[in-house]
């Protein structure tokens, strides 16, 4: 479909960027047991972000969090309350109506009311209420609903799940078909692509799409595999690469797949499993940033996405520490398109 065709539509994330936008982690957190290991790694993703883009930092204090930074001319901070640092899920979802940038603020409401979310739920606002946006409108939602939930190639398509997007305690009051209907209305969407099966032991997002299966372009889907009949995942995720082979664009045309390797089992200090995954990679202008742990499959993921990507830099981060809190680089980003400006 030809973007022009439809007055509103969801950009791809590799379309051009204005800035990424992150969530500072602090005390008052959960990731008070982990803050050193955390800040760590916020600041590799920051830092790395920045070399491409301006970044907007939310924190809870500027002065506190630009003491970890050495050169802040391409950082911008913002304070304000959080719960805590998943700014995907929490983060406007910037939608163009005849180009112009519409920043549409949904309810979060900590992935089905497991974890407060209430200042989470007004940082959006807050970052309005400070003018620090500039060139678009503001748009709430009485909708519950995450940016990871959601895929668009940038043409009219979004993909999804089931398991997030029907849960019980998101918008039960609305049916499947109801669901779909105002995602397309809100979205400018022609076709919604549902993923009834495939899942991370350890997720708290009941299946994000971003953990699973991501748009690379408008032809080509990067999805997580698993190749070991021993692994508890084999099953799902197998049926879940027949779901995607049987999907077709909205030209009717299926899609290139690429297969993501499955990281090796990895386990908090109770032994839990934790998900992580190569699917949630950030892309950003001249680059893509992708989550790496310390195992064995991390080259391997790195070379495919310098298939996938061969004109953008692949850039490793450590994630491991995201996901002792059951997330990782992708669920602490959120991009907003060139159309919107910081106001500096």
């Amino acid at each position: 479909m030809n973007k022009k065709q439809n007055s509103t539509r969801l950009p791809a994330e590799w379309e051009a960027q204005s800035f990424l936008q992150l969530t500072f982690p602090h005390a008052n957190s959960d990731w008070n047991y982990l803050l050193d290991e955390a800040t760590a790694c916020f600041v590799n993703i920051v830092n790395a972000a920045a070399r491409f883009q301006p970044v907007l930092l939310v924190c809870d204090d500027i002065s506190r969090v630009q003491s970890f930074f050495i050169d802040t001319k391409n950082i911008h901070f913002v304070q304000a309350p959080s719960n805590d640092t998943w700014a995907r899920d929490h983060g406007g979802i910037t939608v163009l109506k005849k180009e112009k940038a519409i920043v549409q603020d949904y309810i979060f409401n900590g992935w089905g009311k497991k974890f407060d979310a209430t200042l989470d739920n007004q940082i959006t606002a807050t970052l309005f209420q400070k003018n620090s946006f500039n060139n678009c409108e503001h748009q709430p939602f009485d909708f519950v609903l995450e940016g990871g939930a959601i895929e668009s190639d940038g043409c009219g398509t979004i993909l999804t799940t089931t398991e997030c997007l029907l849960e019980k305690n998101r918008n039960a009051q609305y049916s499947k078909d109801e669901i779909e209907a105002i995602l397309k209305q809100n979205f400018g969407a022609n076709k919604l692509l549902w993923l009834n099966y495939g899942y991370l032991a350890g997720d708290d997002t009941d299946s994000h799409i971003d953990t699973l299966a991501r748009f690379c372009n408008e032809n080509t889907i990067a999805y997580v595999a698993c190749d070991n009949p021993e692994d508890e995942h084999f099953t799902a995720l197998q049926h879940m690469k027949k779901e995607l082979q049987q999907i077709t664009n909205s030209d009717g045309k299926p899609y290139s797949l690429v297969e993501l390797p499955f990281p090796e089992a990895c386990y908090d200090d109770e032994g839990n499993r934790l998900p992580a995954t190569y699917a949630n990679f950030t892309i950003i202008n001249g680059a893509v940033l992708f989550p790496v742990y310390g195992v064995t499959q991390d080259l391997k993921a790195v070379e495919i996405l310098k298939s996938i990507f061969p004109e953008r830099e692949i850039i490793p981060v450590n994630c491991r520490v995201l996901i002792e809190q059951h997330g990782s680089l992708h669920c602490v980003t959120m991009q907003y398109p060139k159309a919107i400006k910081l106001n500096v």
